[in-house]
């Protein structure tokens, strides 16, 4: 099994479970705006953090299709996600055991 390949499916199978739900929890999308604010305070210079930034400004609807997008801008984006956290521990668990299954299954 191709580790990267694991490792882009995990994260857009994380950002789809955190697209889902920013339209009903507000102070996810919220803590992901606070944690770009503070990279910028730290590096103003930082183009993940300024990427994230224009991406958050967005509707809620244009953040949840950017989250999911198969495109090169955003698995780079999602390398440097500012929704870590956004799912407990054996959610992510759960998810990532999946995905390797699923991985493993089209190999």
């Amino acid at each position: 099994m191709d580790p990267h390949r694991l490792a882009e499916a995990r994260s857009l199978a994380y950002h789809r479970v955190v697209a889902k739900r920013l339209t009903t929890d507000a102070a996810l999308l919220a803590r992901a705006r606070e944690r770009v604010t503070a990279w910028l305070a730290l590096v103003p210079q930082a183009h993940y953090a300024r990427a994230w930034a224009d991406v958050l400004a967005r509707p809620v609807p244009e953040i949840a299709r950017i989250l999911v997008d198969e495109s090169d801008r955003a698995r780079e984006l999602r390398q440097s996600t500012p929704f870590a956290g956004a799912l407990d521990a054996r959610e992510r668990w759960r998810l990532w055991r999946d995905v390797a299954e699923r991985v493993r299954g089209a190999a």
